[in-house]
């Protein structure tokens, strides 16, 4: 049985699974494997303060090496329905390209994964030497709590391992074959809370206004770069993203104010080593203020090696394109993956994804899927 990437794609769509809610997704892509010889577990994970999610481990065969795939069913909302050219999730396929919340943030190429993978499958009715997992969860566009970190530590305790991963990220600006993920920058969320008292403005006095010290704490921070960025990364980042007294008067010295800041950082630096730095450039100010962490994941890379040049050679036979290898953009699930085996990240085109009419085209379903099949004769070659 081969499966129709377009079919499928229309049919996940139409699983209203806006995150956290699963409305079936999972199930579906369970039911699909199964019916190809896949192994499947289905994992719900809670934790107090956040809502069940339920998550997807298939595998097939019990050799090394094992390629797995790995994605998210679960979507973005949609702000206002009426705007969309066709209902959101119906998953239209108008004979040029689908229509739908999640077409290209990623059930299209977790289509494409599940389609490539019954095609080898029929093309290999003999067992083949190795195995090939799906990683899948319903938490990546929410707090991620529930979804892939957990899921990872549970295939561990189980004795469940990969060698080499896909996450289908639509990683491509404007077409297909541009781009593979090899890494990802860290991220770190800064809140500094800046304290003094609060008092009249005629008299100032008798206040202390926390304000200006705040300026020159920031000034300070961002004064001098990180780094300068290396071979495989850009320039780590400090951006000032909010600044809140919570003063509504205008005759009034507030008695703190807090600075929301985050840093996007390369492989110079880990967790440890960014509170490490900013520390010491805070370390000049004796002023009354707090300083708190919140860290969302490390920076990574996958050097290239075998499967990496394999896969490049591999998109540009099929796009034309011979893709570049980046680190930028946001974070992914990747960040948990990369703690347990390599991993890299390709997918459809991003350009309209969490967007009013989020659509992939039919052909680069296609071409995807074909690009994962010709990994797979690849890989277990």
């Amino acid at each position: 049985m081969i499966y129709d990437p377009l079919e499928l794609t229309s049919e996940l769509i139409r699983c209203r699974s806006v995150t956290p809610n699963n409305d079936g997704a999972i199930e579906l892509l369970s039911k699909k494997l199964e019916d190809i010889g896949f192994d499947c577990e289905i994992i719900e994970f809670t934790e107090e303060g956040t809502e069940p999610i339920k998550n997807l481990w298939a595998r097939i065969g019990n050799k090394r090496p094992c390629l797995s795939f790995a994605g998210h069913t679960d979507v973005v909302p949609v702000a206002d329905e009426e705007s969309w050219s066709c209902p959101p999730f119906l998953g239209k396929n108008n004979g040029e390209a689908i229509i739908g919340r999640g077409a290209a943030d990623m059930k299209g190429s977790i289509s494409s994964f599940v389609s490539a993978v019954s095609k080898f499958l029929v093309e290999n009715s003999n067992p083949f030497e190795g195995s090939i997992a799906f990683i899948i969860t319903g938490d990546e566009e929410g707090v991620a709590i529930n979804g892939t970190s957990k899921l990872l530590k549970w295939m561990e305790k189980k004795g469940y391992s990969f060698d080499d991963c896909i996450v289908g990220e639509p990683t491509n600006p404007n077409s297909l074959g541009e781009m593979i993920k090899i890494g990802r920058r860290g991220s770190t969320n800064i809140t500094i809370t800046c304290n003094g008292l609060e008092g009249h403005v005629a008299y100032p006095h008798l206040a202390d206004n926390p304000i200006p010290k705040l300026v020159k704490i920031i000034n300070e921070l961002i004064s001098q770069p990180l780094d300068e960025g290396n071979e495989y990364f850009d320039a780590s980042n400090l951006e000032l993203t909010s600044i809140d007294t919570g003063n509504f008067a205008t005759n009034v010295i507030p008695s703190s104010i807090t600075a929301c800041l985050n840093i996007r950082y390369n492989d110079n630096f880990d967790k440890d080593k960014i509170e490490e730095e900013i520390n010491k450039r805070l370390n000049c100010f004796d002023y009354d203020f707090d300083v708190e962490f919140q860290h969302s994941g490390d920076s990574f890379i996958t050097k290239p090696g075998q499967f990496v040049n394999d896969l490049q050679a591999i998109i540009e036979k099929h796009s034309g394109i011979k893709p570049v290898l980046s680190t930028t953009g946001g974070t992914s699930d990747a960040r948990f993956i990369k703690d347990y085996g390599r991993v890299v990240e390709f997918g459809l085109i991003g350009k309209s994804m969490h967007k009013i009419d989020e659509f992939s085209k039919n052909e680069d379903i296609i071409m995807l899927r074909d690009i994962y099949f010709d990994v797979l004769r690849k890989y277990f070659s």
